[in-house]
Formats: C-alpha cells, sequence, structure tokens
C-alpha cells in the first residue's frame, strides 16, 4: 500500500475527489429544509447548485471519499487492496474544514461522502458519523448531506448517522449474487442488503413519528438510493432492470443508479472494452428507469427474456411505442393521463398540463407545443379533434426511419466521445472561470497551515 502520510489538505482533497469520481449515486436533493440564523447553509428539493461548468453543468455537491485505503478486494475498484494508488485520509476536523470554506466561496450547497473501508466497517462509519455530526452540531451547516452507510457495520451506527445525514445509500456493486461473488468475493448480498433494510424500516417508522411527535428527528428524509455497475458482468438489461424494479418494490428506494464499468485495473475478470465504457447503454437505463418510476410502465412491458436489451437507436418509450402501434393514435382531447404518459414526447408535466388546459379549450398542435410537448417524436402517435399533424402513415418501418433522424434519440455528449466528470482541480474549467493555479491554491495553503 503506497500511503502518504504527509500531505496537505489541498493533495489530499485533489487526491480524493478524484477517487470518488465512479461512485454517480449523487443527484437532487430530495428535501427541503430552510436555513436560520443559526446557522449556515439550507437545502432545496428540486436541486442543489451554485456553482457551473462551462458548457452550463451544475456542480452542485463536494463529493469525496473519507479514504481511499481498502481491506477489500474488489476487481472493479481502482482503490482495491492490491492496487499500487497512493493513499491518504481525510479527519473529520478536514472535512469539515472543506465543507465550510467551500461553502462560503459558493462552490457547493452540499456534501456526498463515500469511502473505502479503513481498518474495518465499524471503524469507518464511526468516521463518517464523526463528521457528520460536527458538521451539523459544531459548525451548524444545515446543507445537504449524503453519505453512504457501510454494509457490515452496526447497525446503531447506521442509525445514528441517518438521524444527521438528508440522503443514505448502500452500493448494491454488481446486478446478481454471482457476479458479486466473482468480483467482490469479500462481500455479500446479504450484508448490503440488511443495511438497505433497516433504513427503509427506520425511514417507515420516523415518519409516524412525526405525526405523533412534529418535532422530532428526520431520519434520512430525502430517502435512500443505490448505485449497480454495468458492463462488469454478463448481465443483459432485462436482468438489470428486473433487479431495479423488485429494489424500487421491496426497499421504496429513491433511485437506482447505474454506472457504466470503466476498465481501471489489468484484471483477467474483467471484460475488455475497445469500445470503452458503455455508456449509451447506461443512458438507456437511466431512460428505462424513469419509465418505471413516473410513467407506470413494468420491465415486462419493456423487454423479455426473448427480447433482453434495449434497442441502442431508439429511446425505450419510443421502442415500446413503435411495437404497439394498436394503442395509437392517441386522441389528445379525450385521452386519460395514463394513455398520455405512454405518448413518445410527452412528458408526465406535459401530460398533467394537457389534462388541466383541455378543461377550458380545445388543444390544437400549436397548443401542445406551448405546453412542451416535443412534437418531433408525438405527431406519429397523436391527434387533435381527430386530425394528425402532417399526413403520416401509422406503419412501424416508416416513424422509425424518421426517428431515427432525430440526433437527440442519441445524446451529444455521447456522440462527440463520451461524459466527463468535472473536477475542480479542471485545467480547462480554471480557465474558462479566469482561475489559476496561484488563485485556487492559496485558501487551501492557509487552512493547513491553521
Amino acid at each position: 500500500m503506497n500511503l502518504h502520510l504527509d500531505m496537505d489538505l489541498f493533495e489530499k482533497l485533489t487526491l480524493l475527489s478524484a477517487a470518488a469520481k465512479y461512485d454517480v449515486a449523487c443527484t437532487s436533493s430530495g428535501v427541503d429544509r430552510q436555513g436560520s440564523h443559526k446557522g449556515m447553509g439550507n437545502t432545496i428539493a428540486p436541486g442543489i447548485c451554485h456553482s457551473f461548468s462551462a458548457d452550463g453543468r451544475c456542480i452542485s455537491l463536494l463529493k469525496i471519499l473519507f479514504t481511499n485505503e481498502c481491506i477489500f478486494n474488489c476487481a472493479y475498484c481502482l482503490n482495491n487492496r492490491d492496487s499500487d494508488v497512493p493513499r491518504t485520509s481525510f479527519t473529520p476536523e478536514e472535512i469539515c474544514t472543506i465543507t465550510m470554506e467551500f461553502y462560503r466561496r459558493n462552490y457547493i450547497e452540499g456534501l456526498f461522502l463515500s469511502s473505502g473501508i479503513l481498518v474495518s466497517p465499524d471503524y469507518t462509519m464511526e468516521l463518517i458519523y464523526q463528521t457528520v455530526y460536527q458538521l451539523r452540531t459544531i459548525h451548524h451547516f444545515h446543507g445537504y448531506i449524503h453519505v453512504k452507510a457501510i454494509p457490515g457495520a452496526d447497525p446503531y451506527l447506521v442509525e445514528k448517522t441517518g438521524f444527521l445525514a438528508d440522503r443514505m445509500s448502500v452500493n448494491l456493486e454488481l446486478p446478481t449474487a454471482d457476479s458479486l461473488k466473482q468480483l467482490a468475493p469479500c462481500k455479500s448480498r446479504h450484508t448490503i442488503l440488511k443495511p438497505m433494510r433497516q433504513i427503509q424500516n427506520r425511514i417507515a417508522d420516523n415518519k409516524q413519528e412525526l405525526i405523533v411527535y412534529h418535532n422530532s428527528p428526520k431520519f434520512v428524509p430525502a430517502g435512500q438510493s443505490t448505485q449497480m455497475i454495468i458492463g462488469a458482468t454478463p448481465e443483459n438489461d432485462f436482468q438489470i432492470m428486473s433487479v431495479a424494479e423488485g429494489l424500487y418494490q421491496k426497499f421504496h428506494l429513491k433511485r437506482v443508479f447505474y454506472s457504466a464499468f470503466v476498465n481501471v485495473n489489468d484484471n483477467s475478470m474483467l471484460p475488455a472494452l475497445p469500445g470503452g465504457p458503455p455508456l449509451l447503454r447506461e443512458h438507456r437505463l437511466y431512460q428505462a428507469d424513469w419509465l418505471l418510476r413516473y410513467y407506470h410502465f413494468e420491465v415486462s412491458e419493456l423487454l423479455s427474456a426473448d427480447r433482453p436489451d434495449f434497442n441502442i437507436f431508439l429511446d425505450p418509450k419510443c421502442d415500446w411505442a413503435l411495437r404497439h402501434l394498436e394503442y395509437f393514435p392517441v386522441e389528445i382531447n379525450r385521452a386519460s393521463y395514463q394513455t398520455l404518459l405512454r405518448v413518445p414526447g410527452i412528458g408526465y408535466k406535459s401530460a398533467e398540463r394537457i389534462v388541466k388546459a383541455r378543461r377550458r379549450n380545445t388543444l390544437t398542435f400549436e397548443d401542445l407545443k406551448k405546453i412542451g410537448v416535443v412534437l418531433k417524436r408525438a405527431l406519429y402517435f397523436i391527434t387533435c379533434s381527430g386530425r394528425m399533424m402532417y399526413r403520416t402513415k401509422l406503419e412501424e418501418n416508416y416513424i422509425c426511419e424518421n426517428l431515427m433522424r432525430d440526433k437527440t434519440q442519441i445524446p451529444k455528449d455521447i456522440r462527440q466521445g463520451g461524459y466527463q466528470q468535472l473536477s475542480f482541480f479542471d485545467k480547462e474549467l480554471q480557465a474558462d472561470f479566469q482561475l489559476t493555479d496561484t488563485q485556487i491554491i492559496p485558501p487551501f495553503q492557509q487552512i493547513s497551515a491553521q
């Protein structure tokens, strides 16, 4: 293990923020909490964002590992115990300092804290708890905090942390128990699901407590999430989405995140990926996940054992509609809300607006455009007052050919070479904000000196 004990705070931050980039389970907060004169920060449910990159993407959370040291040997992990990478750890006090200083500079609105396993699960969970405890009680930080619940840790530590954090997550790691056994034999599905069940049950109990005692502390008010690595093992999309659907139904998760496998280790058990990380596949899984959570689809409608993978050329909703043309066209002025949700180009918010607006007036295609319907997709599947937008054919090949001309079917970032995670230390980002190393480093030198 390449352990560096003499790093200053800036060097630790550089290393441990980069080490956290493969953990994608961070999102908008999902919880409101007003600030007060007694503390610093607040949390807004729709999203927590203050800083933006040059291309408009939001930098909202300080996402770091407590440590990149680890006692486990997961084949897919850059920080496994056999990897020859520089190692370091924060102290709770250092994370508090960084979080508060970044917040004061308006760089962040919250903290996403994950960790390798240092010494033992209990030892690591205690360090995470002490960090969050100090932020909340000593520094009076009211911003958003998302932390990892460490599988195998004492349930009491998980519960104490849950009363201080907004969201907790337990990474499922891989879609099936067999894959976990192959690539992460030190972990087990039972050990991972145990804290997930604990968090679910405690959230439910806490809701009942809040009904009786309105001033009771809230336990993980933004709910819990999990993450699966996609592409490191041979599961198909049908298996992956079936696992996700089961997690939503059994554990009431807020989100399942899908992380395209990045081959960071030279390990013979890992697949070769000549095309790079499967980002388009990841994108389709997220689109399908959205259909499960907001559009009332079931996995069995989207995929099957005979058709186990998503169409890479079309989003899952368009693909479903093309295979079920018997349901179309839909009359906008009469169709139910549930039926509108199934129309490509109509989102759940647009469907709500349609239902409200047609109570007053008969809607036209121009009205739908103002409401937010994506007509270049929807026009093949809808009528307004019995008329289609253009003379067109309700025929699978014809519609498919036209839909595939829509470049938004494949995201721009993927077409141009793949997503890249932002870093506070990205030279191009510094240049766009007209910052230099000498402008960034001094505050941390002062912090370290104190």
